[in-house]
C-alpha cells in the first residue's frame, strides 16, 4: 500500500506524482512529479492534495506524519492550484509562498494559509482576467525541503520579452532566489544565445555552471514539449537543484518550422483590417481562400494553406512573408519606405534586418515574371479604366461603384429545405464567384482613385506644405461609407432622445431583447440595419456575428450618443468643422503651391480638389465585399444548426471553431467533433485575451520590434501622427467595442479601429492606438471628424489606464499623462 492509499488520499509523496494527476494535485506537483522521474535533483517533499481541500478540513495528522518521514526540518510550503502552471495561465505570484517553515505545527498553519491564499486579491484578479471560473478551481500545496541556496535565481528557455527561442536567459543573486522573483534586489543577467559560449566572467555563476542551466533547461523543455519558466538553487556543494518548472504562458505562437531558407520575417497584415484579435479557424480559411480565389480570377494559382506561401496564419492572425521582398537586390532599399503605412517600428525593425547577414541580397526578383504579367493583365486594363472614369468624372465614378454593390445585396444562399452539403457547395463555389465578381472590380477603380489622390499631393508639395497641412485636407470628407454609417447612428440617437432614459438606463442586450420582440419605440434601427446590418467590429472574421444578428453593439452607441449634450460636439458638426478647415486648407495650399511651381502646384491643387470627391470611396470595396460575406456567413451558420440537430456539434455556431474543410468533412463522414471545438476555442479564448501581438516575427519567434529600444519624452509615448491637432482629456482604454462607451470628451485608448470601433469616435475628444496605419479606417475616421489621432504607440493598452490625464497631439504623434491636479475633473480641450 502507497503512503498516498495510507493517509486516504490527503497527502500523496511527491516522487508518485504524474502530470496526469493534475485534478489531484494541482499543476505545480504535477510538474514536479514529472521532473523527479525524469531523473532531475528536485528536493524532496510531498503534496496535500485537492482532496483534503474539498473536505474543508486540514488533515494535520497526515501532513505531520508526511512531514516527519521526509526528517522535519525547514522547508517550502507553496501553493498548486488546479489552474495553476498550466500551458495558459501560470498564476505566477497570485497565491502564497512561505519559506523555511519549521515544525509540525507551523507547516500545517501555512498549508491553511495557501488555502486561504486562493481567494486573495491578487488571485481574484488573475482569475477574473483570465476568465477562470473559481468553482472550477481547487487547492494543493506542495511541501518540500528548503535548499540551502548558496545561489538562485530564474531560468527561462526562452527570451520572454522578445519571444526568441533560441535563447536562454537566466537571472541569479546569492542566496534565496525570492530576491529574483520578487524584483528586490537587481540580479545577475545572462542572455546565452544557441551556439555560444557562456562568458567566464558570469557574476555569481560559473561558465560551467551557466552551461549546466542551459542544458538542464533544454531537458525540462524536451520533457514538457513547450519553453519552460524554471526556478532553480544551488547548493553550498554546487549542486543543482530544481524547485519549479512551468510553462511560460505569454509567449506568442511560432511561425511555421521546417521550411527551406530560414529564418523567414513576416509581418503582421491584419492589423491594417483593424484585426490584432485571433480569427476563428473558420475566418482564417475563409480569409485564406478569398486570397487564393483572387489571386485565381487572375490567372494565379495559390496554395491557401501552404505554410510557405505568402500568407500565413500564425497565432489565428494574418501574416504577411517578407523574406522574398527582403532578400531580393532589386526590391530590398525600398522596402522599409514602402512600409511606411505600417508604422515607424515596423520600418525600423525591417531596417535592422536588411543588416543581418541571413538576409543578404540575392538576384532576382521574389515572384516570377509571368505572375506579374498575369495579374497586370487581369486587373489593371479594368482598373485603369474605373481610375481614368473617377478622375475625370468623380460622381460617375461614385455611382458605378454605388450600383456594382448594389447589386451584390440581393445574393441569397440557399432556402429553407436547403441541406448543410448543399449550403457549404454554395459558399465555396457560387458565393465566391459573385464575391469577387466584376461588381467588385468595378469598385476597386474609383477606390484606387481616392486613395491616388489622397496620398499624392504629400509627395508633390513635398518643401511647399508639411504632411500636418495635407491631413487637414482629408478632413470631413464626404462619400465615406463608414463616416455615413455612424452619422446614420448619430440621427438615430437623436430619435431616441426623447426615450432617452430607456436607452441609457437599459442594457444593450436587454434593449436587443425588446427590439426582437417589437416592444421598443421606432428609432430607425430596421432601416440602419437593412443598410449595415452586415458590419461588425473584426468584420473581416466570418466567425464573428453581424449586427444584423447581435445589433446590442448599436444599441450601445445609441446610448453612448445620448450621453452628449453640448450641440457644438454633435458629430454632424464636428463634421462640418473639419469639411470647413479642409477647404479652407486646401484654397490656401492651392494658391501657396502654384506660386512656387506653377506646373506641379497645378496638379497638386487639383488632385486635393479630387480628393474631396474621390477619397471617402476608400472604404468602400471592403464595405462591398462584406455584402456578400455576411450571407455566406449566415448560410454556414444554418449548416451548423443541422451538424448541431445530428449531435455533431453543441451549438450552430461551433462551426465556426472547424476549418473550412473540417466542416465538409464533418458533413461527410458525420463524426462528432466536440472535444476538437473545445479545444479550439479554448486556445482562441487564450489568444483573445492576448493584448500584444509582434508587428514583425523571426521564425525563431523573435519580436523584432521588442528588440528596439523605445525613446519617448518623459511621462509619455511617442508614436506615429495619424490626425491632426491635440486634446486633452481622461483616458477610457477600451479593448472591445462591444458594449463598450466612451463618455464625451474622453480621449479613446484601443489596441486598433475598424469600422466596428468609429461609433465610438463620435464622443470620443481624441484616438490612441496600440497599432495602425494612416491609411487605416480608425484614423481616416478620426480626420473627417477632426478628431486627432496618435497611432503604433506599443502597448499603450497596457501602459495607460482609464483615468488617466492625457495629453494627445495628432500632428507631432505623442501622448503625454498629465499629472492629475483634479482627479474628478473630466474637463478637455481639443483644437
Amino acid at each position: 500500500m502507497t503512503n498516498a492509499e495510507a493517509d486516504g488520499d490527503a497527502v500523496v509523496e511527491l516522487h508518485e506524482v504524474r502530470r496526469d494527476m493534475g485534478d489531484l494535485v494541482g499543476g505545480k506537483a504535477g510538474n514536479l512529479g514529472e521532473t523527479v522521474a525524469a531523473g532531475e535533483r528536485v528536493p524532496p517533499g510531498f503534496c496535500v492534495t485537492t482532496t483534503a481541500y474539498a473536505a474543508g478540513e486540514i488533515p494535520a495528522e497526515a501532513i505531520t506524519a508526511a512531514y516527519e518521514r521526509m526528517g522535519g526540518g525547514p522547508v517550502a510550503v507553496r501553493s498548486s492550484a488546479t489552474a495553476e502552471d498550466l500551458p495558459d495561465t501560470s498564476f505566477a505570484g497570485q497565491q502564497d509562498t512561505y519559506l523555511n517553515v519549521e515544525g509540525a505545527e507551523a507547516v500545517v498553519d501555512a498549508v491553511r494559509r495557501c488555502w486561504d491564499s486562493l481567494d486573495n486579491e491578487r488571485a481574484v484578479a488573475y482569475r477574473d482576467a483570465n476568465a477562470i471560473d473559481r468553482a472550477d478551481v481547487r487547492m494543493a500545496v506542495v511541501v518540500q525541503r528548503m535548499v540551502d541556496a548558496d545561489t538562485a535565481g530564474v531560468l527561462f528557455t526562452a527570451d520572454p520579452v522578445t519571444g526568441t527561442r533560441t535563447r536562454t536567459v537566466v537571472d541569479a543573486v546569492r542566496g534565496l532566489g525570492t530576491a529574483v522573483v520578487d524584483g528586490s534586489t537587481e540580479p545577475d543577467h545572462h542572455a546565452l544565445d544557441e551556439g555560444t559560449a557562456p562568458n567566464d566572467d558570469a557574476g555569481c555563476l560559473t561558465a560551467a555552471q551557466l552551461e549546466e542551466l542551459r542544458d538542464a533547461g533544454g531537458r525540462l523543455q524536451d520533457l514538457f514539449g513547450a519553453p519552460q519558466d524554471v526556478e532553480w538553487a544551488y547548493d553550498a556543494d554546487g549542486i543543482l537543484w530544481i524547485l519549479q518548472s512551468r510553462p511560460i504562458t505569454t509567449l506568442f505562437p511560432l511561425p511555421p518550422q521546417n521550411l527551406q531558407d530560414l529564418p523567414r520575417l513576416y509581418l503582421e497584415a491584419g492589423h491594417l483590417q483593424g484585426m490584432l484579435r485571433p480569427f476563428t479557424p473558420m475566418g482564417m480559411t475563409m480569409m485564406q481562400e478569398v486570397w487564393s480565389r483572387w489571386c485565381r480570377t487572375a490567372g494565379v494559382t495559390v496554395d491557401p494553406r501552404d505554410p510557405d506561401g505568402l500568407m500565413v496564419d500564425i497565432g489565428r492572425r494574418l501574416y504577411v512573408d517578407l523574406s522574398p521582398f527582403l532578400r531580393s537586390k532589386s526590391m530590398r532599399r525600398k522596402l522599409a519606405t514602402g512600409l511606411d503605412v505600417y508604422g515607424p517600428r515596423v520600418q525600423e525593425a525591417v531596417t535592422r534586418m536588411l543588416g543581418d547577414p541571413r538576409f543578404a541580397p540575392r538576384p532576382g526578383l521574389p515572384f516570377s515574371l509571368r505572375t506579374a504579367f498575369s495579374l497586370a493583365a487581369t486587373l489593371l486594363p479594368k482598373t485603369l479604366t474605373g481610375l481614368g472614369l473617377s478622375l475625370a468624372r468623380p460622381a460617375a465614378g461614385r455611382a458605378k461603384a454605388l450600383r456594382a454593390a448594389e447589386s451584390l445585396c440581393h445574393l441569397k444562399g440557399p432556402g429553407d429545405g436547403a441541406t448543410a452539403r448543399e449550403r457549404l457547395d454554395w459558399v465555396t463555389g457560387s458565393a465566391f464567384d459573385t464575391m469577387l465578381s466584376k461588381a467588385l472590380v468595378e469598385v476597386i477603380g474609383p477606390v484606387f482613385a481616392g486613395i491616388l489622390t489622397g496620398t499624392a499631393p504629400e509627395s508633390l508639395l513635398k518643401g511647399i506644405a508639411s504632411k500636418q497641412e495635407t491631413d487637414i485636407v482629408l478632413g470631413g470628407m464626404p462619400h465615406n461609407v463608414t463616416t455615413e454609417m455612424d452619422l446614420a447612428l448619430w440621427r438615430i440617437a437623436e430619435r431616441a432622445r426623447p426615450h432617452g432614459t430607456l436607452f441609457t438606463d437599459t442594457s444593450p442586450d436587454e434593449l436587443t431583447e425588446r427590439y426582437r420582440r417589437g416592444e421598443l419605440p421606432d428609432i430607425g434601427i430596421d432601416a440602419f440595419l437593412d443598410d449595415y446590418g452586415h458590419r461588425t467590429a473584426a468584420e473581416v472574421d466570418i466567425g464573428v456575428p453581424r449586427w444584423r444578428e447581435d445589433p446590442s453593439p448599436v444599441f450601445g452607441a445609441v446610448a453612448n450618443y445620448l450621453r452628449l449634450q453640448d450641440p457644438e460636439q454633435a458629430p454632424e458638426r464636428r463634421f462640418e468643422r473639419a469639411a470647413a478647415a479642409a477647404e479652407a486648407k486646401l484654397a490656401e495650399l492651392s494658391a501657396r503651391a502654384v506660386r512656387a511651381r506653377p506646373v506641379r502646384g497645378r496638379i497638386a491643387a487639383f488632385l486635393m480638389r479630387r480628393s474631396r470627391s474621390l477619397t471617402g470611396m476608400r472604404e468602400y470595396a471592403k464595405f462591398t465585399w462584406l455584402i456578400p460575406y455576411a450571407e455566406m456567413r449566415r448560410q454556414l451558420v444554418l449548416a451548423g444548426e443541422e451538424l448541431a440537430a445530428a449531435d455533431l456539434l453543441d451549438a450552430p455556431e461551433d462551426i465556426m471553431f472547424l476549418e473550412l474543410e473540417e466542416a465538409h468533412a464533418a458533413v461527410r463522414d458525420r463524426a462528432e467533433r466536440r472535444e476538437l471545438v473545445a479545444e479550439r476555442r479554448r486556445v482562441h479564448a487564450h489568444e483573445v485575451r492576448r493584448r500584444s501581438v509582434p508587428g514583425t516575427l523571426l521564425t525563431d519567434g523573435t519580436d523584432v520590434e521588442a528588440t528596439i529600444p523605445t525613446i519617448a519624452p518623459e511621462d509619455g509615448f511617442a508614436g506615429m501622427p495619424a490626425a491632426p491637432g491635440r486634446a486633452e482629456g481622461r483616458a477610457r482604454v477600451v479593448i472591445d467595442p462591444v458594449r463598450a462607451h466612451v463618455e464625451p470628451g474622453e480621449i479613446l485608448v484601443a489596441p486598433t479601429t475598424d469600422p466596428g470601433w468609429t461609433p465610438l469616435f463620435m464622443t470620443a475628444a481624441g484616438l490612441v492606438s496600440d497599432t495602425g496605419s494612416p491609411i487605416a479606417h480608425g484614423p481616416t475616421v478620426a480626420r473627417e471628424y477632426g478628431i486627432p489621432a496618435v497611432i503604433c504607440i506599443r502597448d499603450a493598452t497596457t501602459a495607460i489606464r482609464t483615468g488617466d490625464l492625457l495629453r494627445i497631439d495628432g500632428t507631432g504623434g505623442t501622448v503625454e499623462i498629465v499629472p492629475d491636479t483634479e482627479p474628478d475633473s473630466h474637463d478637455h480641450v481639443a483644437s
